[in-house]
């Protein structure tokens, strides 16, 4: 049985060989999914749509160098990050701080929070309020840990993808999500607490 990686390897020699319109199968698989990374640095839609073309251009030119060393979706993902911080230094802008939370990430974060299945008032209303502390726990992270945790735990890639895509060591990687699982567990903890439970 064939994996991901193995059929991108194939559409990828495909292009490699002169197949141009194979390269259209690479970016309907991957478009929305680099947007969705993207959303985590860049707010303005807009800049998003932007560096989404712009990741795939230059990927298309630098084709003929992709070896397959590393999974293609780790090599655009590598891409589209350094196209976004490139935009967003010429902009004279530091990526967000995703002050807002956005419907697409209440969402995920909701769904995955650790709460009971009992959809009473109060606990629809506690998974909301977890899903906006994860939220505002992610935005106040720095730029490298947010990306680390958002490849790691929603575009569920490996610790080894995520040091190529980033262009660190794993154990950078792991020391990143594990700070950024610190920092958000800090945040959610106190939501977490029975009601009327005291520290003594």
């Amino acid at each position: 049985m064939s994996s991901d990686k193995d059929d991108d390897l194939l559409i990828v020699q495909r292009v490699q060989a002169g197949d141009k319109l194979a390269f259209n199968l690479l970016v309907n698989k991957y478009h929305r999914r680099v947007g969705r990374l993207l959303t985590r640095m860049v707010r303005n839609q807009e800049d998003i749509e932007d560096i989404v073309q712009e990741t795939f251009i230059k990927a298309y030119r630098a084709i003929g160098n992709f070896r397959g060393d590393s999974a293609f979706y780790t090599w655009i993902y590598r891409i589209a990050i350094n196209t976004a911080k490139n935009l967003l230094v010429t902009q004279g802008r530091r990526p967000s701080t995703l002050k807002e939370a956005n419907d697409d990430d209440n969402e995920t974060f909701e769904d995955n929070a650790a709460l009971s299945n009992i959809d009473t008032p109060e606990s629809l209303y506690q998974t909301k309020q977890i899903g906006e502390a994860v939220n505002e726990a992610m935005a106040a992270l720095p730029e490298e840990l947010r990306s680390a945790i958002v490849m790691r735990e929603i575009d569920g890639l490996s610790y080894e993808e995520i040091a190529i895509a980033m262009d660190c060591p794993i154990g950078t990687v792991r020391s990143r999500i594990f700070r950024a699982r610190e920092s958000i567990a800090a945040k959610i903890k106190p939501l977490l607490e029975p009601k009327g439970s005291k520290r003594w």
